[in-house]
């Protein structure tokens, strides 16, 4: 019997033991997202300078992965780190977008960080906007039409300058598509448009600040359904 008493007492605290947890999401601190980091240190007579990303600490990790992407070459660092900062070495006037990865050695499972962009200051005193954010759909989606036979079309656009002043939607069903769907205003930032079943469209949005600067978003694809 006091056997049989040790074994329940064993199984039961190997029972009672929680499974390991993925770690929580980390938050992002700085650079501030959608701004001008004018914080980097200038490297010798280069055009490049040292910035330092900072990110709040997330619960449950042993080591946090930190991806930066030049938003004009599309080419990526990859960056471990057990701290919550991390230097790294960019273009100056450029734009960038960033995310961290929190990890730890007892489960696969990871979280991740919201992705900012940010520029890094250079010598020019106003900046194109970022490159519209498709939302909806997105490339390679298959969409069902509402009952109007519409497909409603979603972006986000941000601006360091906080001076868009438009966006034009081009559509079409070749690539790149060339016929201009839409002109919206900075506050608009969905248009729909109707479509045909079994139809492979292409889309992309230009975002044009005030100052006449302009981004592509690049092209994206869906299928009608």
């Amino acid at each position: 019997m006091k056997k049989i008493l040790i074994l329940v007492c064993l199984l039961a605290l190997s029972c009672s033991k929680s499974s390991p947890k993925p770690p929580t999401t980390p938050e992002l601190l700085f650079p501030l997202k959608s701004s001008e980091c004018t914080t980097g240190v200038t490297l010798g007579t280069t055009n490049t300078s040292e910035v330092e990303l900072a990110w709040n600490a997330s619960a449950r990790t042993d080591l946090y992965e930190v991806k930066i992407t030049n938003l004009n070459t599309n080419l990526t660092q990859t960056l471990s780190t057990t701290t919550t900062k991390q230097k790294v070495v960019l273009d100056k006037g450029v734009a960038y977008s960033w995310f961290v990865t929190a990890k730890n050695d007892e489960v696969s499972e990871t979280t991740a960080s919201e992705i900012w962009k940010f520029y890094n200051a250079g010598s020019q005193t106003t900046y194109p906007p970022f490159a519209a954010e498709i939302i909806s759909p997105k490339s390679g989606q298959t969409v069902f039409k509402d009952t109007n036979n519409d497909v409603a079309l979603e972006w986000l656009a941000e601006d360091v300058d906080n001076d868009i002043a438009n966006y034009k939607v081009y559509f079409g069903t070749t690539t790149p598509p060339s016929g201009l769907l839409a002109t919206n205003a900075p506050n608009n930032t969905t248009v729909k448009v109707g479509v045909v079943i079994n139809t492979v469209y292409y889309w992309k949005v230009v975002t044009t600040d005030a100052e006449g600067n302009a981004s592509d978003s690049g092209v994206y694809q869906f299928k009608a359904r």
